[in-house]
């Protein structure tokens, strides 16, 4: 009877698990005066979980990026512009490999050879106005070199990398 009811409480407990990994099609992320639509998520390159719900990851990964890249658009940005893009691929920094042994979870292993990678479109607005647009295709091949191996700040590969696009590309343009 025992058995049963453990059983029963591990279906239980996976089909919550399935529920709640259910994704949004296209997120759309927003924070000051960044604006993000994330299109089409489960067709990008590598935005893999590692010891989280997919769904979950995914979620934290678009929202802290958002977070970043505001904190930076803030500072260049007029007051009355806004920064809308449009991501279609992402590639974070490493590459996700399966343990054997000690732990079920996957690690993400951080080596020069696998940099962060972005492809989006973007415009900034003044008001309804376009004032500026374009499409990037960002890599940063020597990532490993540029930020400080002691930070343990998340996703500061792929933060470094959009901070570094804001200001070479768009902040000479205004």
């Amino acid at each position: 009877m025992k058995l049963t009811y453990i059983l029963l409480a591990g279906v239980l407990t996976s089909t919550a698990v399935i529920a709640a990994d259910e994704t949004v099609d296209n997120p759309v992320t927003e924070q000051g005066v960044v604006k993000i639509e994330w299109q089409d998520p489960k067709n990008f390159r590598d935005v893999k979980a590692v010891g989280d719900i997919q769904s979950r990851y995914e979620k934290r990964t678009f929202e802290t990026l958002t977070k970043n890249l505001n904190k930076e658009a803030s500072k260049t940005l007029k007051s009355e512009q806004k920064l809308e893009m449009l991501v279609t691929d992402l590639d974070l920094a490493g590459d996700v490999r399966p343990t054997f042994g000690a732990t079920m979870n996957d690690i993400r292993l951080i080596e020069d050879l696998y940099p962060p990678r972005i492809t989006f479109s973007y415009k900034i607005l003044e008001g309804d106005k376009v004032i500026m647009a374009g499409d990037e295709k960002l890599t940063d091949m020597g990532f490993m070199q540029t930020v400080g191996r002691a930070s343990d700040k998340p996703l500061r590969y792929e933060s470094k990398l959009l901070t570094d696009w804001l200001k070479k590309t768009v902040e000479p343009k205004l």
